[in-house]
């Protein structure tokens, strides 16, 4: 009995000798495969951080390639690198980037404000020289809409005359202490990309700018195209040579908009005779009717 006693402690050792190391190979299996699992997530991060680090680099050479100072600049980088003012862009300037149409102008930025297309010595096509050099000095803000009834803002001169192939230099004054614009539309684009020369102040600045006319005669429409500034009174014109007549709703040049009459006032006359004698040959042609 005792022999038999020994032989089951015996297997009994044995046993849970086995099951404990049984537990603990499956112990450091786990931790391995764990720690190999670890380490594969690890290297797939490092992986995938790295490549957005190279993401990251191109987009820092994009950045420092668009953020470089060069003739086709857009107006959406000038309005984000905020240099109307000294203050971060606002939520009027941020909308204001997506104006579109501005890529390929050459602007030039200061504290003062932007020039766009300005032109000293780039002849049009019809013309030969410079005719004549002319040069004025623009101001614009509230004070200058008084004497105009249901304005705003105006500028202090709304009526401009040059001669064909003239160098004019515009130098814009802003009294307010809002931004305002001189913007000149219609101009050949070949010289001045969307036809524009485009001068635009920041509160309390002056800028200047210029540009070279056709030898054509034509009317230019001026004014700022800063939400509801031109609606308000900032509207001006241009003509160079003869003109081709007067542009609507020009603050002391023309009347405001309006829908013009149609028909002379004799038109009407007539055909407010002719529809009376049509009425009465209708009721005598009615009345014999009836009679029969």
């Amino acid at each position: 009995m005792p022999e038999v006693k020994v032989k089951v402690l015996c297997v009994v050792a044995l046993s849970l000798s086995l099951t404990f190391l049984s537990s603990v190979s499956a112990q450091t299996h786990t931790q391995t495969h764990t720690q190999t699992h670890t380490q594969t997530q690890t290297h797939t991060q490092e992986h995938d951080h790295s490549a957005n680090a190279n993401e990251a680099t191109d987009h820092s050479a994009h950045q420092e390639h668009s953020e470089t100072p060069a003739a086709n600049d857009t107006h959406a980088e000038h309005v984000a690198a905020d240099t109307h003012t000294d203050h971060p862009a606002s939520p009027e300037q941020a909308a204001h980037t997506e104006h579109g149409g501005h890529n390929g102008h050459e602007m030039q930025f200061d504290s003062n404000g932007m020039v766009m297309n300005s032109n000293l010595d780039r002849l049009p096509l019809n013309c030969t020289t410079i005719s004549t050099d002319i040069e004025f000095t623009v101001y614009g803000g509230t004070q200058y809409a008084q004497q105009f009834s249901q304005r705003t803002f105006a500028y202090s001169e709304h009526d401009f005359r040059v001669s064909p192939c003239s160098r004019v230099k515009i130098n814009f004054v802003n009294e307010d202490q809002v931004r305002h614009q001189w913007m000149l539309h219609g101009l050949p684009r070949y010289l001045y990309p969307q036809g524009m020369f485009h001068l635009e102040a920041a509160g309390g600045k002056t800028v200047s700018g210029s540009f070279i006319v056709p030898a054509d005669d034509a009317t230019y429409l001026i004014h700022c195209d800063i939400t509801q500034h031109m609606e308000k009174g900032m509207k001006a014109q241009l003509l160079v040579g003869k003109g081709r007549g007067n542009l609507w709703s020009v603050p002391g040049v023309s009347q405001n908009f309006l829908i013009p009459r149609q028909l002379p006032r004799t038109a009407f006359i007539l055909i407010a005779a002719g529809l009376m004698i049509a009425v009465g040959l209708s009721a005598i042609m009615i009345s014999a009717a009836r009679s029969r």
